[in-house]
């Protein structure tokens, strides 16, 4: 098995961009290869461990420079491509998979996604499954009339090879479904987990290794290996095994629950996990997990985790998907490797959006085969033993530069801080104390109320945000400025060529008046200062091509450098100036979408701007609305959070962006060196009773929430929003209905109960 030195890479809240996208093709290749190799070749490469971390990496990655996201992301592959020697189906029901946590407070965190999407409170009634993740092969068992007619493979998740004849060979897959009351279903896919045995599989590598053949990795390889064999005999010698749990295409209604579903499967003749429980609430999960894991050893078979699943299948159906997985399911994986070494000191580093991580320095140590010099520390609340709510965590034990401390990897390249050991604690050791000032720009870190992070208010003024900043605009989902790269903006920065991005677009113009530097040569080493002189000085003087720091040549060369043509300085020429200023010259003519996202506001990404561009259309109506809006209240917020996928969080954000007088005149001065921003214009119409029409709900709402009542009108092409006027097309009014059902009433605006508002759509 290959090995994957982990530890070379850099924590992610390190990267530069170039590094992070040159990082993000590497992922690629190398987790869809692994995909090819672990479900389509059963020979894996690396281990299941280092594919969840190298996974989790690259979302971590997309997180931080969600622009570079690629086409063929491994966040949006489900499995792998089919094999070549086997017939190719299509799944009428995607086979997606599951959203992996790995500790017991993510449990909690998604028993309140759930109550909070369906609109339940803490202590409602909420039952799930907890069933054993078996480490096998998915296969999906068509059957017409009660007869299995098609066997396939989970693929990629769309499209599987059909190993029907295989199928047939497993004892544990009935050739015919068993008659329920004497009935069977004109059409039922059934869906588990192909596995083989702990004993059968030494039985078969005792066999291989006497016949000198290649041995397989693991149960897990052997069963997907016997799966995919051309010849049916071969895999009726493999005495594979089958686990029933889930359900695709079906002429009729499976089960009124997963529990249900599951003793359903059991009468139809098939085998299922008999550690599967009904569980009714977030603590009984975490419970029905340990015991489960506690067994893991006396199991016969090999399992990664346990799954829970909302049982009610109605509120299955309520909840829906994500894109490549479901929100109504998700998988425990279990407990890390971990290892005891020393903390040495604690670096704090400044992202992009001002945010102040902590990062552990490490006497470096081996844990499950990766040495380990680097972890996250996640906050200054961490560090001090407690949590965003003030809680003690970890018995209220804070963490000190020289502790010995706990590290543990769960499936994450940056491996995590867990605890630590006071009894090791030095005598003049001293509690942390988490800087309240930027160390990049020394401009006051302060936290937002409610957040756990501590972020610099230096803005465009601190040189780990402007970079930064400048670097996200120029990227391709923004202005997508060719020959502007990272390196560039970095050099053309540090020389006081540009400061803002209006700067961009005057550069041309300054570079023919030969002064293109807008600050003194003590005036731009002063902002680069930051926490660290000398490594200023360093900066300037690679900036200016030189190797050292020469306190009389760097400023004569950064004054030259200014005067000079960009086309006659070294690494440029005429043709790259002539097109880098074409290339700048182009982007006057901007999208509105890519307008909004270049802006770096937090939260708000690439798709959160398309949907406001959409929404807002022109430049001139967006800017009126955020420069208008009050969070306190008012029509201008009340259109902005009522925008989907917008929310009070982002359009605070949004808000206060354009209320920073600073932030505001570098918006305003960007936007004066544009000659057109392009309007955007919404997604073709959706062929529904209520498309293109404006809807508002008041009152309580009985059959959904609202959330899922505004997607759901969104959805099907209705633009939703949160006040009634006379643009308004339908109110769709709830017991407790007041102003707004008053204000319809007096503006002629039709009103529809919910009851109605359900038969105009044709239910829920």
């Amino acid at each position: 098995m290959e090995k994957i030195d982990l530890e070379k890479l850099k924590p992610v809240e390190a990267l530069t961009r170039e590094e992070a996208k040159a990082e993000l093709a590497w992922l690629a290749d190398i987790l869809n290869r692994a995909n090819r190799a672990y479900y389509t070749n059963a020979a894996p490469f690396m281990s299941d461990a280092e594919y969840d971390a190298l996974k989790l990496r690259n979302k971590a990655i997309e997180a931080r420079f969600p622009d570079l996201k690629r086409p063929d992301s491994p966040s949006d592959i489900v499995g792998a491509p089919p094999a070549s020697g086997f017939r190719k189906v299509e799944h009428k029901v995607p086979m997606l998979s599951l959203e992996d946590i790995f500790d017991d407070e993510s449990v909690h965190e998604f028993d309140h996604a759930v109550r909070k999407f369906l609109g339940l409170s803490p202590d409602a009634p909420m039952d799930y499954t907890a069933e054993p993740k078996i480490d096998g092969l998915s296969l999906a068992l068509t059957y017409e009339k009660g007869r299995l007619v098609l066997g396939a493979t989970r693929g990629d998740g769309r499209v599987g090879e059909d190993v029907t004849a295989n199928a047939m060979t497993i004892r544990d897959i009935p050739h015919r479904l068993k008659p329920i009351n004497g009935h069977v279903p004109d059409l039922l896919e059934v869906r588990g987990e192909c596995y083989m045995t702990h004993q059968d599989f030494f039985a078969l590598n005792e066999r291989r290794k006497e016949r000198g053949e290649k041995l397989f990795a693991n149960p897990r390889n052997a069963a997907a290996g016997s799966l995919r064999q051309l010849d049916p005999r071969i895999t009726a010698e493999r005495n594979l095994r089958f686990f029933a749990y889930a359900w695709g295409a079906h002429s009729e209604p499976v089960a009124e629950s997963q529990h249900e579903a599951l003793q359903r499967f059991r009468a139809h003749g098939f085998k299922v996990n008999i550690l599967s429980e009904l569980c009714h609430n977030a603590e009984d999960l975490v419970r029905e997990f340990h015991v489960i894991e506690d067994m893991r050893p006396t199991l016969d078979y090999d399992i990664d985790g346990v799954v829970f699943k909302v049982n009610s299948i109605a509120l299955q159906h309520r909840l829906g998907y994500r894109s490549t997985t479901p929100r109504w399911a998700i998988a425990r994986k279990f407990s890390p490797v971990e290892a005891w070494t020393w903390l040495s000191k604690i670096d704090i580093q400044v992202g992009r959006t001002g945010a102040l991580s902590p990062v552990a320095r490490l006497k470096p140590v081996n844990i499950g085969g990766v040495v380990v010099a680097n972890a996250t520390l996640h906050n200054e609340d961490y560090i001090a033993g407690r949590d965003s709510k003030g809680n003690p965590i970890r018995g209220g034990r804070d963490i000190r530069e020289g502790d010995w401390v706990k590290v543990y990897r769960a499936g994450d390249v940056i491996p995590k801080v867990a605890d630590v050991d006071i009894s090791k604690r030095k005598p003049d050791s001293k509690p942390y104390q988490f800087p309240h000032f930027c160390p990049a720009c020394g401009a006051p870190a302060v936290r937002e109320p409610g957040s756990s992070v501590r972020r610099c208010t230096g803005g465009l003024s601190c040189p780990a945000q402007v970079i930064e900043r400048l670097i996200h605009f120029v990227s391709r989902p923004a202005f997508d400025i060719v020959g502007l790269g990272e390196k560039q903006v970095e050099q053309f920065y540090v020389l006081s060529w540009i400061s803002e991005p209006a700067d961009i677009f005057t550069l041309e113009a300054r570079d023919r008046e030969g002064r293109k530097a807008r600050l003194t040569f003590e005036e731009a080493l002063s902002r680069i200062t930051g926490a660290d002189p000398a490594e200023a000085k360093l900066r300037m003087a690679r900036a200016v091509g030189l190797k050292g720091f020469d306190p009389d040549e760097v400023p004569r060369r950064f004054e030259e450098l200014s005067r000079t043509p960009l086309a006659a300085q070294y690494g440029w020429g005429e043709t790259s100036a002539r097109n880098l200023f074409r290339a700048i010259a182009a982007r006057r003519r901007i999208p509105l979408d890519r307008l909004i996202f270049a802006l770096g506001i937090r939260h708000v990404g690439q798709v959160a701007a398309t949907m406001l561009a959409r929404h807002f259309h022109s430049w001139q109506a967006f800017y009126r609305t955020v420069t208008r809006a009050d969070p306190e209240g008012n029509a201008e917020w009340e259109e902005l959070v009522a925008i989907d996928g917008v929310g009070p969080v982002m359009a605070e954000a949004i808000v206060l962006t354009f209320r920073r007088e600073k932030e505001r005149a570098i918006i305003d001065r960007l936007v004066d060196q544009l000659e057109e921003i392009i309007e955007v214009e919404a997604p073709a119409p959706v062929d529904s009773p209520v498309a293109g029409r404006t809807i508002v709900f008041t009152g309580t709402l009985e059959h959904m929430t609202r959330a899922e009542a505004k997607a759901r009108a969104e959805a099907l092409g209705a633009k939703v929003s949160n006040s009634v006027s006379s643009k308004t097309d339908l109110v769709v009014a709830g017991p407790g209905a007041g102003s707004k059902l008053r204000k319809a009433q007096e503006l002629g605006v039709k009103v529809l109960s919910e009851q109605e508002w359900l038969d105009l759509i044709g239910g829920v």
